[in-house]
Parts: structure tokens; C-alpha cells; sequence
């Protein structure tokens, strides 16, 4: 029995590619500059890497398993990332836990607030973008627009893609 926790996981490889690709895609130059203007600070590194990341998670809840797996493995990933990167950046081993709790709620919090603007139109997507994205300055317009292009991009991608560890976002 002990010997299962030192297996591989099945998909460790895809996953591993899966996060490179939303890391990759969240630091392309083109966010941080017009007409996207996200700050090139670590909250708005933050706030991108949510944004993308939220775009693929929500692809995975809506495809037959193994998505729901690969959508935790990946949340997964993606948080022991951030654990690494708080630890990086000086924050202590006590002060890990209330930040990663902190990221936690703001991760989740995003994602949900995203797909309740989306579901009142592209205006109310730009203002909540806006509001997380941009801390309240500036205009989420392109964001927005970025944001369902990219939704729907993936919404036409099929699971084998993902088990690839592919994810084809476009260009901002």
C-alpha cells in the first residue's frame, strides 16, 4: 500500500505541460502592455495567470472524465506553483499558509464572479475584469474581448487535446 504514494500519476506528464502552456500563455508581453495594461507586478502576474487558468479549468468541468481529474491535477499544479513562488519571493514558512489561503479565496472568488458577468453579457464581463484585473483602473474592454475569444477557443476543443497537455489559446 505504501508503495502507491511513490507511483507516478498517469497524466503527471500532461499536467506538467498542461501548466506550462497557461504559465506561458499568462506571460506573453502583451497583457502588460496597451490595450490590455495589466501591472507586470505579482498580483497582476496573479491576476492573468487566474484568468487563463480559470478559462481551462472551466473547458475540463464541462468534458466526460478524465477531465474532472485533470482539472484537479492541474489546480493542483498550479497551487503548489504559487506555494513555490510565495516562498521565492521571501515569505516565510509561518506566512505561507494565510497567503495561499488568501490566493485560494481570490482564485476561486474570480473564477466565479467571470462566469456570473459572462452570463450578463460582455459589458459586465469588461467591468469585472476591470475591477480584478486592472484593481479598478482602467477599461476590461479589451479583456473582455480577449476573454471570449479565448473561451471560445477552447469550448471547441476536444478532451484529447488537453490529455495531450496541449491548450490552444490565441494570440492577445
Amino acid at each position: 500500500m505504501i508503495f502507491g504514494l511513490f507511483r507516478p500519476k498517469p497524466l503527471a506528464d500532461q499536467i506538467a505541460r498542461l501548466h506550462e502552456a497557461v504559465v506561458a500563455q499568462s506571460r506573453l508581453p502583451a497583457f502588460f502592455l496597451p490595450p490590455y495594461g495589466v501591472a507586470d507586478t505579482f498580483e497582476g502576474r496573479f491576476e492573468i495567470l487566474t484568468l487563463n487558468a480559470g478559462l481551462i479549468l472551466r473547458r475540463l468541468s464541462l468534458l466526460p472524465d478524465p477531465a474532472p481529474g485533470l482539472s484537479q491535477d492541474l489546480s493542483n499544479a498550479i497551487f503548489s506553483r504559487f506555494d513555490d513562488a510565495l516562498r521565492e519571493v521571501g515569505i516565510s514558512d509561518a506566512g505561507v499558509p494565510k497567503k495561499m489561503k488568501k490566493l485560494a479565496g481570490a482564485f476561486m472568488g474570480r473564477g466565479n464572479a467571470y462566469s456570473e458577468a459572462l452570463a450578463q453579457g460582455e459589458a459586465a464581463l469588461a467591468a469585472a475584469l476591470a475591477r480584478n484585473v486592472l484593481g479598478g483602473e482602467g477599461d476590461g474592454k479589451a479583456l473582455a474581448v480577449y476573454y471570449l475569444r479565448a473561451k471560445a477557443a477552447l469550448d471547441q476543443t476536444p478532451l484529447d487535446i488537453f490529455l495531450r497537455g496541449e491548450a490552444p489559446f490565441p494570440e492577445p
